[in-house]
């Protein structure tokens, strides 16, 4: 089948606490790059795997995976607010081809998206709804989180299910790298108002967004000027990470530990299992016959983020 592959790393402070502007400048100019493979290629479907930040999903009930049947964005930081344009009947399809694989799976018929999920779909096509698209989430914020191996399971039943569908199919990871920005934890907090937003912040007030958003800002502020108690990047482990994705040695990929995780390259980075997915799915369409590319990397400490891009294409 006729496959491509694209992992890009988001952020939210995209346009709110920039670095230098060669940078951003780079960064959109690969982004311009992607977004016209993307136009060339012309995917049937897209199937975006990717981590929400507590602003759709909660700990009032905090699924593994879930595949949204309908999708909407919230509209958080700088994207854009309004519906996904889901294909509800091939949706519900990978859903039972996911279950019938064994992957325990949530689905969801009113999903809500955040920049996590709305950001790469407007930077590779331009809009929320230009292709159609099979949004599936990877809870990668909230432990306990699932290991990189189920990851690929996953993303392997969802690569099998397009492969017979036989669609053009555009299969996208959506995650940071090394990161850990400021999300809170329900281990550790103590204040009931946090802990009340960890549970059900469902639809907050545009005051309540832009607080947060001005709190992820001063973070980002603190961390770039080295005042932050946040943990520093590991380029080393993007990298590496990267090398091993481009390369699909899974064995070492199913090595990699959660709390090692945490440990090297901060809580976020576990957003990359939504790059574990896309790329296992990516393999499981193509039967292996394809050939990854790491297209970028740089560490952006303005952004909170190691980001990177790494595609693939069918032979």
């Amino acid at each position: 089948m006729q496959a491509r592959l694209q992992c890009l790393s988001h952020t939210p402070l995209k346009g709110c606490f920039d670095p230098e502007a060669a940078i951003v400048k780079e960064v959109a100019g690969l982004v311009d790059t992607l977004r016209a493979e993307v136009e060339a290629f012309g995917p049937e479907v897209i199937y975006l795997f990717w981590p929400d930040h507590l602003n759709g999903f909660f700990l009032d009930l905090m699924p593994q995976f879930c595949i949204g049947m309908a999708a909407e964005s919230v509209g958080d930081y700088q994207s854009s607010a309004g519906p996904l344009n889901v294909p509800r009947t091939l949706a519900e399809a990978c859903a039972q081809a996911v279950v019938d694989a064994g992957i325990d799976l949530g689905f969801s018929y009113r999903m809500q998206v955040d920049h996590g999920c709305a950001q790469p779909l407007e930077e590779l096509t331009g809009a929320l709804d230009r292709y159609p698209v099979v949004p599936i989430f990877i809870n990668s914020v909230a432990p306990p989180v699932v290991s990189f191996q189920r990851a690929r399971l996953l993303g392997e039943a969802v690569g099998r299910f397009a492969r017979a569908r036989g669609q053009r199919a555009l299969f996208i990871g959506s995650g940071g790298l090394s990161h850990n920005p400021p999300v809170p934890q329900m281990a550790t907090a103590t204040d009931p108002e946090v802990i009340a937003r960890l549970i059900d912040n469902r639809n907050p007030s545009p005051e309540a967004r832009a607080a947060r958003q001005a709190r992820t800002i001063a973070a980002a502020e603190a961390f770039t000027a080295g005042t932050s108690t946040l943990h520093p990047l590991n380029a080393e482990w993007d990298r590496k990470l990267m090398e091993r994705l481009a390369a699909r040695d899974w064995a070492a990929i199913d090595a990699y530990r959660n709390a090692d995780i945490t440990a090297d390259a901060g809580g976020s980075a576990h957003e990359a299992k939504t790059w574990v997915a896309a790329v296992a799915a990516m393999d499981a369409a193509c039967a292996g016959a394809w050939q990854a590319e790491e297209r970028y990397y740089r560490e952006i400490p303005e952004w909170i983020a190691g980001f990177g891009a790494l595609s693939g294409r069918s032979r």
